[in-house]
């Protein structure tokens, strides 16, 4: 019993004598809206962050089928696509069918090691077959202070919600 408390009561120390932005998360919910047509192919959806230079930092989640047509998610595209297929390969996960999903960022980058304090950006990007195109991006402060955002939907992408806790 003593073993147990003394491992917990370690444990809070450690956790508390951890910098504010290493305790942060960051909530994305993204909604995949319904669209009435009569061809309807799932979008592929890509989820990532950017530092203040517009360098990847984390691809949080893809969703796809055909590794072909990546490069219709354009800024994904260019910023890891062609350039990462490893990480490609690693967080590629199905395409979704509308809905709302939630992910999460931890503050954490590609390779696991803690990003510092600053402006960051999440940027949520989804391309349809016989459909558009949309790209969402919203400004965050990596820690500071708890955030939250809502933007509007558009015509690939429903409400994009991030919060900062």
């Amino acid at each position: 019993m003593k073993t147990t408390i003394g491992s917990a009561l370690v444990g809070l120390v450690w956790l508390a004598s951890l910098p504010a932005q290493a305790q942060q998360q960051v909530e994305i919910s993204l909604e995949l809206p319904v669209i009435e047509t009569a061809q309807y192919y799932r979008p592929y959806v890509a989820v990532w962050i950017e530092d203040e230079a517009q360098q990847p930092v984390r691809l949080i989640a893809l969703w796809r089928k055909e590794p072909d047509w990546l490069k219709d998610i354009r800024r994904f595209w260019r910023k890891i696509g062609r350039s990462d297929t490893e990480l490609v390969d690693a967080r590629t996960g199905a395409t979704r069918t509308p809905g709302r999903y939630q992910l999460s960022w931890d503050g954490l980058d590609d390779s696991g090691q803690p990003v510092p304090a600053g402006q960051y950006t999440v940027l949520v990007e989804a391309s349809r077959e016989q459909g558009g195109r949309s790209l969402q991006r919203q400004t965050i402060q990596w820690g500071g202070n708890a955030q939250q955002y809502t933007q509007d939907a558009m015509p690939e992408l429903g409400e994009l919600k991030i919060t900062l806790n």
